[in-house]
């Protein structure tokens, strides 16, 4: 069964001045969301949430990045995911909407990232903060790309639901200037092929 659907919402932050320079090619930061009901709400525990999981994601992760890209287009940069689960739920439930490759590879795939998408995942009342990481979609060493998201809905999640969200960028964030994964790894004389020395 699909998911029952609150709302849906977009958000567009734009950054042109920051530490009192301004933003050559200002930066687009993009988030879409879903409110839904939890499908576990009210049923105790339960042991195997794959069934709704299968049932949900997929169409969860289609509607959102269809979302997200009827804003960017092919200009988006960095990607990441979310989700706020209310406090009749349990953590788990909300990481089980993201934490899928039903939903995440929606995303990946339409977009062809080769990163993964950075996470962040909590239980709150309506209101709760909502914090999206994002990282670069081809080269998760690229810091220039990690920024977050920060947004909340006032009236969401009620007890029984979730906000799913992903979240994109256009642009790196303002004035990047601490340089990347791999100049670290040169300064500490690692392989930047082989980190791991393995």
């Amino acid at each position: 069964m699909p998911a029952t659907i609150r709302r849906t919402l977009t958000h567009l932050q734009t950054t042109f001045e920051e530490g009192g320079k301004t933003v050559e090619v200002p930066t687009k930061l993009y988030a879409a969301l879903a409110i839904i009901r939890n499908p576990w709400f009210g049923r105790g525990f339960v042991e195997d949430l794959r069934p709704e999981i299968q049932d949900v994601a997929p169409g969860m992760g289609k509607l959102l990045t269809d979302m997200l890209l009827d804003m960017t287009g092919d200009a988006l940069e960095g990607c990441g995911k979310a989700s706020v689960v209310g406090m009749g739920g349990e953590i788990e439930h909300a990481q089980a909407m993201t934490h899928t490759l039903h939903f995440g590879n929606q995303f990946r795939e339409a977009i062809n990232a080769k990163s993964y998408l950075a996470f962040s995942n909590t239980r709150g009342a309506a209101g709760t903060p909502m914090m999206i990481p994002l990282m670069h979609k081809d080269d998760g060493g690229m810091r220039s790309h990690y920024q977050t998201i920060h947004l909340n809905v006032p009236d969401a999640p009620a007890e029984d639901e979730i906000i799913i969200a992903l979240g994109a960028s256009v642009g790196g964030h303002p004035h990047h200037r601490i340089g990347n994964r791999y100049e670290d790894l040169r300064d500490m004389g690692r392989d930047v092929d082989n980190p791991a020395g393995v």
